[in-house]
């Protein structure tokens, strides 16, 4: 059933993904996004893959009375939010501007949602609000806590879906906790493309592989974990695109706010990710070993069984499906979407 839905962060990179893959289902998108972490030219890739256009709204979510116009405007179906600050390390030198962002902004969209009667969500939270896992691999019902300003920013913003949920009948919300999104559509024309240096290892190592970059920092060798360098749980970001969409059509029979994890199920070291895009890339990839970062933890890697089992949705594309698309994006793409 063709729906028309709001894309919030919609031009940064997993929500250019899922706007192509909502296009491609047939549904009819509207991107608010205030182009801090995302790219105009991503979504104009987006409708030349598609041959689907969509509606773009440059508005932050702060800006609560742009928020409630955007809102007003359209007759939304459902809501995909993905706007918000996402980076760990940053999180700690500025958390205010985290919480204003991620929170705040949330308020603003969820107040204007309330509003219009929209009352379904696919909120992109993260694997971040289970803190360090005290199991592996982490469920649903693992417990909750925030490691970093930016995991807590996003437990806030779940315990306020949940509180909203039980304040009043008919709210439909879906909290998407992902993993360690990599890879690029298998075209090669959207792809990660981040601001500055890369927080992100995969980026990084494809930046480092096309020359923008001497050597891959790796951030402390001495976890306990295997080889030493942190384990994270990959998954494609074309899957975790599907994911959202599957997300949607859970939102007709969801009763008030239910989390799922999006993830592969396997976790992979940083020394491992290197080496696997060493072969597809053809290319040295040196490293230097540098101190831990704040707010990183040595192992995170999930359960995906009940997105399976109750979304019907799994991850197919494995670590070197990852590496192959990433790298085609770079090659193609040297300097992102500014080339």
């Amino acid at each position: 059933m063709s729906q028309t839905i709001l894309v919030t962060g919609g031009a940064g990179y997993i929500g250019s993904h899922c706007c192509l893959e909502l296009l491609k289902a047939g549904h009819r998108v509207v991107v608010l996004d205030n182009l801090s972490n995302g790219s105009r030219e991503a979504l104009v890739r987006v409708e030349e893959l598609s041959g689907e256009r969509m509606i773009f709204e440059q508005v932050d979510l702060r800006d609560a009375a742009e928020t409630a116009r955007v809102v007003s405007a359209h007759a939304f179906d459902a809501v995909v939010h993905f706007a918000g600050l996402k980076v760990v390390e940053e999180s700690t030198e500025i958390p205010l501007q985290y919480y204003e962002n991620n929170v705040s902004g949330t308020l603003n969209l969820l107040a204007a949602m309330k509003k219009e009667g929209i009352r379904k969500l696919a909120f992109s939270s993260s694997c971040t609000v289970y803190g360090n896992p005290t199991s592996l691999p982490i469920r649903e019902d693992s417990p909750l806590a925030g490691a970093s300003p930016y995991g807590r920013s996003k437990l806030m913003v779940e315990e306020i879906l949940r509180d909203l949920a039980q304040s009043e009948l008919g709210w439909r919300l879906i909290l998407l906790r992902y993993f360690n999104p990599v890879g690029a559509h298998p075209s090669g024309r959207i792809g990660e493309d981040p601001i500055g240096i890369p927080n992100n290892l995969a980026p990084y190592v494809m930046q480092v592989a096309v020359g923008r970059h001497e050597h891959v920092r790796v951030f402390g060798n001495d976890y306990e974990t295997r080889d030493g360098t942190g384990v994270r749980d990959y998954i494609h970001v074309v899957d975790l695109a599907l994911g959202h969409l599957a997300a949607l059509d859970a939102l007709e029979h969801v009763e008030g706010c239910v989390a799922y994890n999006l993830g592969t199920g396997t976790g992979y070291s940083v020394l491992e990710v290197i080496e696997a895009a060493r072969k597809v890339t053809g290319r040295e990839i040196p490293t230097k070993i540098v101190a831990r970062r704040p707010g990183d933890i040595p192992e995170c890697y999930a359960d995906p069984a009940m997105a399976a089992e109750t979304l019907g949705w799994r991850a197919t594309r494995g670590l070197d499906d990852m590496m192959v698309d990433a790298w085609r994006w770079q090659k193609a793409n040297p300097n992102g979407f500014g080339a």
